[in-house]
């Protein structure tokens, strides 16, 4: 089941567009890439989907009903700008903003203290915003956007400013959080958290949606058939014997290393690429080369940059 749908949705900004009949789906207890570069209209649909802004057309549904104001307390928005009010007191400002979801101060002061304390960051409870790190302030954000736990929590860049180990920390805890029965929808610039993370996205360039579909099918999808081998017992030409159907891509045949990145056609199979080369050489890894999200990312940006 999808926990949220966008049919057909646009929007016009005066004479800019910023959505152009996007349609995505987002299954229940996933986490989904919302994907794009700078200005492709990411920040804008996060916004509709959030009722910040309306949609010019298209429809919405959550849960299966269309989206409506009540849907709100069960949605959780962490945005890429940060806002704290600078000069209160961290406790304060977070039971306030507890209280405004809809929990009860006891509760509030509970949970959020035992988030503080999981995050290390309960000595600062009474200490005032303006002298926290960015990082501190951003998992106190965090916590605060998770803390109603909303059936849908949206996450705009939520790794900006934090050092490596945080970023781990966050990590492990949306995934605990998809674990629990949430549902995240995480924009980001970073592939390689799409890579650890997500399990379906969708990629938006120029306000239209240009890729979606599962993770996994989609590096399937934009893989070329090309396979790297480490081996020993050879330092002469490929050339010399490779079957001319098979297309050598790189050749680190050097003294440091001995592999090659070789790609076969369609019609042929791994198997007679291994036959070919054993005569030759000693093989200690074979391995097909399967496309990060970041190479699939320029590829079909740069595409859709030259329609």
């Amino acid at each position: 089941m999808d926990i949220f749908t966008a049919e057909k949705v646009t929007k016009q900004f005066a004479n800019h567009r910023a959505l152009n009949k996007v349609s995505i789906s987002v299954p229940k207890q996933s986490i989904f890439g919302l994907l794009g570069p700078n200005g492709a209209g990411k920040t804008t649909f996060i916004r509709i989907i959030n009722q910040i802004t309306a949609p010019d057309e298209g429809k919405l549904f959550f849960t299966g009903e269309k989206l409506m104001p009540k849907h709100v307390e069960f949605i959780g928005y962490l945005p890429e700008e940060r806002g704290l009010y600078k000069k209160m007191k961290v406790g304060e400002q977070a039971i306030y903003l507890a209280r405004l979801k809809g929990i009860s101060k006891t509760d509030a002061v509970k949970k959020l203290k035992n988030w503080f304390e999981k995050f290390d960051i309960l000595n600062w409870w009474n200490r005032k915003v303006e002298e926290l790190s960015k990082g501190m302030q951003q998992k106190i954000q965090f916590i605060i956007t998770i803390l109603h736990q909303p059936e849908l929590l949206i996450f705009d860049e939520p790794f900006s400013g934090f050092d490596p180990i945080n970023v781990n920390i966050l990590k492990d805890e949306i995934l605990n959080l998809r674990e629990n029965g949430a549902t995240i929808i995480f924009s980001t610039h970073n592939m390689s958290s799409v890579e650890e993370l997500c399990d379906h996205i969708a990629l938006i360039d120029n306000a239209e949606k240009i890729l979606d579909g599962q993770v996994n099918e989609i590096k399937q999808q934009y893989k070329s058939n090309t396979f790297e081998i480490i081996f020993d017992g050879f330092k002469g030409d490929f050339n010399s014997f490779l079957n001319p159907e098979f297309e050598i891509v790189s050749n680190g045949n050097n003294e440091d290393t001995n592999s090659i990145k070789i790609r076969i056609p369609d019609k042929s199979s791994p198997n007679e690429l291994i036959q070919n080369l054993l005569p030759h050489l000693t093989i200690n890894s074979f391995n097909e080369i399967i496309p990060t999200m970041n190479e699939i990312f320029i590829k079909k940006v740069n595409e859709n940059a030259g329609k």
